[in-house]
């Protein structure tokens, strides 16, 4: 598989608490010169991300995150408010306990909410596959189909594991029609990305792809 497709295929992801924007700006730089799908960005610094990037590059910020346990109006205002700043795309994370609990309309409702705030925008759907059961991952992939939303995606990276094989092969095997696939977390190689890729991942949310690349050319 060539690099450029992917890159193509890469939010560039920086989301660590201590982020500050001079390295923020760095990887939009690198978004713009590799041509990757998106940076991922916390919600603080997508307004001056997208003052500085323009139409140049697409951005995408978190939501609920990393727990996912705010209610869904804190939800439903963090989205408008990320959607006015110049958010591109949105990646929520789901309310984990309540899928548990066995609660699928409020997920399924909440994940709805979202998806109407964002209209034509994507809509990415984290359901923190290292905290779920094979039975609440392909509920998951239910719930995401009925609701509406773009993307089913596999993992915050801030729990106990992040993307597997398996998750994305069985993600594929139960979305519906329309819904693609993210596999975040733990992405460490060429070797995996193309896998993923091959095994029906869109996106890949990762820092270490284009690490790699710049890696190479020095």
């Amino acid at each position: 598989m060539e690099i450029q497709e992917i890159l193509s295929k890469c939010d560039h992801t920086l989301l660590a608490q201590t982020a500050v924007w001079d390295e923020i700006r760095a990887i939009c730089d690198d978004g713009m010169k590799y041509h990757t799908a998106s940076v991922c960005i916390p919600p603080a610094f997508v307004k001056r991300a997208k003052e500085y990037t323009g139409e140049r590059l697409r951005i995408c910020t978190v939501i609920g995150f990393p727990n996912g346990y705010n209610t869904t109006e804190c939800k439903l205002f963090e989205t408008v408010d990320a959607l006015n700043n110049g958010a591109d795309e949105i990646d929520m994370v789901i309310n984990i306990g309540e899928l548990k609990a066995g609660n699928t309309d409020y997920v399924l409702n909440e994940i709805r909410t979202l998806k109407e705030a964002c209209k034509d925008k994507i809509l990415k759907v984290i359901v923190e596959t290292c905290l779920l059961t094979d039975e609440e991952k392909i509920t998951m992939c239910r719930l995401v189909t009925e609701a509406g939303a773009d993307y089913i995606k596999t993992s915050t990276g801030f729990s106990t594991g992040g993307a597997t094989f398996r998750d994305v092969k069985l993600f594929s095997e139960h979305v519906g029609p329309g819904v693609k696939i993210k596999a975040a977390g733990g992405i460490s190689s060429m070797e995996d990305a193309e896998e993923f890729i091959r095994l029906g991942a869109s996106r890949l949310g990762t820092s270490r792809i284009v690490k790699i690349v710049k890696a190479g050319e020095a």
